[in-house]
C-alpha cells in the first residue's frame, strides 16, 4: 500500500521563501503520517499566475535557487518524493532548437524532489490561451524541449509508476497517453485552475473522462486562495480508473489530503491490465458547496487574500442602506472580522430616512465601526461654485454625479489617512451598463462584487441571512428591508434604478447571453427578448467600456468577467 498526499496550499505570487515554507510544512506533516508521495499544485513554488515576473531573469534565477533550497531541506524527510510546480528555464547548454526569438525558453514545470536532489523535471505540453489564461506569452510547450526534458514525466514510488501531467495536459489525450505508454499506473495532475461557479464539477467530469480513457486512477492537486482578480477553490481530488471520486479535499481552505493507493482487480478499467497490478484509491470525500456557498466563499477568499497579501490593515465601505453595499459589508466582515472593517454613511438631501435607519442597523448587527458624514453642505458648495458655469442649464446627471464624487473623495481621504483600502460596491449589472460614476462610486481599490449580477446579489444576501452563527442560532445580518425595497441610487427625489434600466431579471438574462455566452442580438431576440431592449443593453455595454477600463479590479466568479477575460476595444462601432 502506498500513501499519497495532496498539498492544497495558498501561495502568494513572488513570495518564494513563504511558499517554500508552506511546501516544507506540508511535506513534514505528510511524512509524519507515513506518506511517500506528496503532490503540490501547479507553479506552487512561485504562485499562480506570476505573469510578467516570468520575463525577469532575476525572478527565474530566484525560482531555480529556491527549488534547490527546498530539495536540500527535504533531505531531512528520507524516502518522501515531493512533486513541486515551478517555472523552469533551459540552461545555455541545452539544445539550440528552443533558441528561436519567437519561442520563449521558459517552461511551466513539475519536478520530483527526493532525498536532496531534483530527480526529474516534466514540462507542461498543452498551454491554455483563453479566458484568463495567457500561457503562450510566457512558456514554450514541452513538445519543443529536447529529451530528456521533453520526455513524459514518469517516475517510481514504492513500486508504483507515476505519470506527471500539468493542468491543461489532462484535458488532451496525448500527454496522458504518453505517460501511460511510458508505464504510468497512476496519473498525477498539478493544477492552478481559476474558480468560476460550478467549476469544480466541470473539472471532475473532465478528469473522469481522462481516467476512463486511459484506464488509470488519477490524483489532482489544486491551489486555494485569491490572487488579484482570480480565486482558486481547492477541492483537490482523486478518481478511480472508472472515473468515480475516491477522495476530495475541502473547498476554499488549505489542506493536506491523504489517500491510499491499493492493488485493484485486474478487471478494473476499460483497457487491458498493465504488466504491473492495476490500482485503486481510497480516501475521504468532502462535499462540494452549493452554488450560493461557492460564490460567497469565493468573495470572502478574494477579499481576505487581496487585503492580507497586499498588507492593508483593513477595509472601508461606503454604506448606503442599499443591497449592494450591504452585501459587500457582510462579505468584508466574514473575510476580515468586524474589527478591521469600517462603514461610512454619507447622506445627501435625497437620502431616505429608512436608508439611515437600515445602514445603522446593519452596522450594529455586524459590530463594525460606523460613521455618518453628511455630504449636503459640500454638495451645496459645489453647486454654488459651478452656478456661474451652469447658468441657464437644467439640473441633470451632472448634479447626481457630483454627489457620488463627493462620497468617493471622502472615502479616499479616509483611506489615505488610515491605510485601509476602499472596497467599491458596484455589481456586474451596473458595470455592464455604466450605471456607475467614474471617480465616484467607482473610486476605490478593490471591486468585490464586480462579477456578481444584481439578481445574484439578492440571492446571496438571502443565503447569508439563512446561515447560522457559531452556536447554531439564526443570524439575519442584513436587514430584510434592505433586500426587499426597490433599488435606488437616491441621487434625486423618488429615484429608482428602473427609471434608467430594464428590470434586473431581464437585464441580467440579456447580459448573461450577450457578454458571457457570446450570443448575438439576433440570437437573444429569437430567445424571446424584446428587440429594442436587447439593442439598448448591447449599446450600453459597448459605450461604457471606457468606464470599465478605469475601474478597480474585482473578484471573478463567472466564466467571463469584466477583467482579463474581457478584452474589447474602447473605440468600437460594432453592435451585433
Amino acid at each position: 500500500m502506498l500513501k499519497v498526499a495532496l498539498a492544497q496550499i495558498n501561495p502568494a505570487v513572488g513570495d518564494l521563501q513563504g511558499n517554500q515554507a508552506k511546501l516544507l510544512q506540508a511535506a513534514q506533516q505528510a511524512h509524519a503520517q507515513g506518506v511517500r508521495l506528496l503532490v503540490s499544485p501547479e507553479l506552487s513554488l512561485c504562485g499562480y499566475p506570476p505573469e510578467d515576473l516570468l520575463l525577469r531573469p532575476g525572478f527565474m534565477s530566484a525560482c531555480r535557487t529556491t527549488l534547490q533550497q527546498l530539495a536540500q531541506e527535504l533531505r531531512r524527510l528520507p524516502g518522501l518524493a515531493v512533486v513541486v510546480g515551478h517555472p523552469h528555464q533551459l540552461s545555455g547548454h541545452d539544445d539550440d532548437r528552443t533558441r528561436s526569438t519567437h519561442v520563449p525558453r521558459r517552461f511551466n514545470a513539475a519536478s520530483v524532489l527526493r532525498d536532496g536532489v531534483v530527480e526529474l523535471t516534466y514540462l507542461k505540453r498543452e498551454l491554455p490561451n483563453y479566458q484568463v489564461f495567457d500561457e503562450r506569452r510566457y512558456f514554450a510547450s514541452g513538445h519543443q524541449a529536447p529529451p530528456p526534458a521533453g520526455a513524459p514525466g514518469v517516475f517510481e514510488v514504492d513500486g508504483v509508476r507515476v505519470g506527471l501531467l500539468i493542468c491543461e495536459d489532462a484535458w488532451f489525450e496525448e500527454p496522458a497517453q504518453a505517460a501511460v505508454d511510458a508505464g504510468a499506473q497512476l496519473l498525477c495532475v498539478l493544477n492552478a485552475s481559476p474558480f468560476h461557479l460550478n467549476k469544480a464539477q466541470e473539472r471532475e467530469a473532465a478528469m473522469a473522462q481522462c481516467a476512463r480513457r486511459h484506464g488509470r486512477p488519477l490524483v489532482y492537486a489544486h491551489l486555494t486562495g485569491g490572487q488579484d482578480e482570480v480565486v482558486f477553490d481547492g477541492a483537490s481530488f482523486a478518481l478511480q480508473a472508472d472515473g468515480t471520486v475516491a477522495a476530495r479535499a475541502p473547498s476554499f481552505q488549505e489542506a493536506v489530503t491523504l489517500l491510499q493507493v491499493l492493488e485493484a482487480s485486474p478487471a478494473q478499467g476499460p483497457v487491458a491490465a498493465p504488466a504491473r497490478p492495476a490500482l485503486a484509491l481510497r480516501g475521504v470525500v468532502e462535499p462540494l458547496p452549493s452554488l450560493e456557498a461557492q460564490a460567497w466563499q469565493a468573495l470572502v477568499t478574494g477579499v481576505r487574500d487581496y487585503v492580507g497579501k497586499n498588507g492593508f490593515p483593513g477595509a472601508i465601505i461606503g454604506l448606503s442602506g442599499g443591497v449592494d453595499s450591504a452585501l459587500v459589508l457582510a462579505v468584508a466582515v466574514d473575510a476580515l472580522g468586524p474589527e478591521r472593517v469600517r462603514a461610512v454613511m454619507m447622506p445627501s438631501p435625497y437620502t431616505a430616512e429608512i436608508s439611515w435607519l437600515d445602514a445603522r442597523d446593519m452596522a450594529q448587527r455586524l459590530g463594525v465601526r460606523y460613521d455618518e458624514i453628511s455630504i449636503a453642505p459640500t454638495f451645496e458648495s459645489f453647486k454654488s461654485a459651478l452656478a456661474p458655469q451652469f447658468e441657464g442649464l437644467a439640473e441633470d446627471t451632472t448634479e447626481e454625479n457630483l454627489q457620488a464624487r463627493i462620497r468617493g473623495t471622502l472615502l479616499m481621504a479616509l483611506s489615505n489617512k488610515t491605510g485601509s483600502i476602499v472596497l467599491t460596491t458596484g455589481n456586474k449589472s451596473e458595470m455592464a451598463t455604466g450605471y456607475c460614476t467614474l471617480y465616484g462610486d467607482m473610486a476605490g481599490g478593490f471591486a468585490v462584487i464586480k462579477d456578481v449580477s444584481k439578481t445574484l446579489v439578492w440571492k446571496l444576501c438571502e443565503w447569508r441571512n439563512r446561515q447560522p452563527d457559531a452556536r447554531g442560532a439564526a443570524q439575519e445580518v442584513i436587514p430584510t428591508r434592505i433586500i426587499t425595497r426597490a433599488p435606488s441610487a437616491e441621487l434625486r427625489p423618488n429615484q429608482v434604478d428602473q427609471d434608467s434600466l430594464p428590470p434586473y431579471e431581464v437585464l441580467d438574462a440579456i447580459l448573461s447571453r450577450y457578454m458571457e455566452e457570446d450570443q448575438s442580438v439576433e440570437d437573444i431576440v429569437a430567445a424571446g427578448f424584446d428587440r429594442p431592449t436587447v439593442q439598448r443593453v448591447v449599446r450600453l455595454i459597448s459605450l461604457n467600456e471606457y468606464k470599465r477600463r478605469q475601474a478597480p479590479i474585482g473578484i471573478r466568479i463567472t466564466h467571463r468577467s469584466f477583467g482579463k477575460d474581457w478584452r474589447y476595444p474602447i473605440t468600437s462601432k460594432f453592435r451585433a
